[in-house]
């Protein structure tokens, strides 16, 4: 059986909200990519509604590309909790970490219904279940708290 990283991850001694580099692997012509822990509340405490991860998924995936190069995906965790991040390349967990807090400070103060791309019956697949309120409120409440660059020590980035 393949061992998955995220599953030998001791959950109970992390500290959300954090950014965390799981991994990065080089390809065969020497490409790199780096998965990225984006957590926003502790887990097994807290999760984020399905409306708000939904939400999330579509801002970040809009916002972020605007501030980190090589994004190739940013997907919900399970759990709820937070979102992976793939990238070509491997920023540091700091810049993530400081492009994350730009963008939830844009979500929580300035973001509108309009600014959010593929919430149209066209282009989404559950597009009646969205929550840019709640988006707003949880952005709000993971500034306040602070991203961290490590997952294990509080280092809140500004």
């Amino acid at each position: 059986m393949a061992e998955v990283e995220s599953f030998t991850l001791d959950h109970t001694k992390v500290k959300a909200p954090y950014v965390r580099l799981i991994a990065q692997e080089q390809g065969v012509k020497g490409d790199v990519i780096a998965n990225y822990d984006l957590r926003f509340l502790q887990p097994n405490e807290k999760e984020l509604p399905t409306g708000v991860v939904h939400t999330f998924e579509h801002l970040l995936a809009d916002l972020l590309r605007d501030r980190i190069e090589g994004i190739i995906d940013i997907s919900p965790f399970g759990c709820r909790t937070g979102f992976h991040l793939i990238t070509w390349g491997v920023p540091s967990s700091k810049e993530v970490a400081e492009a994350l807090t730009e963008v939830l400070t844009i979500i929580a103060y300035e973001t509108k219904f309009e600014d959010i791309q593929g919430v149209s019956i066209e282009s989404c697949g559950n597009y009646r279940d969205h929550s840019l309120f709640g988006a707003k409120e949880y952005a709000k409440i993971i500034l306040a708290e602070g991203i961290s660059e490590d997952a294990f020590e509080r280092r809140v980035v500004k």
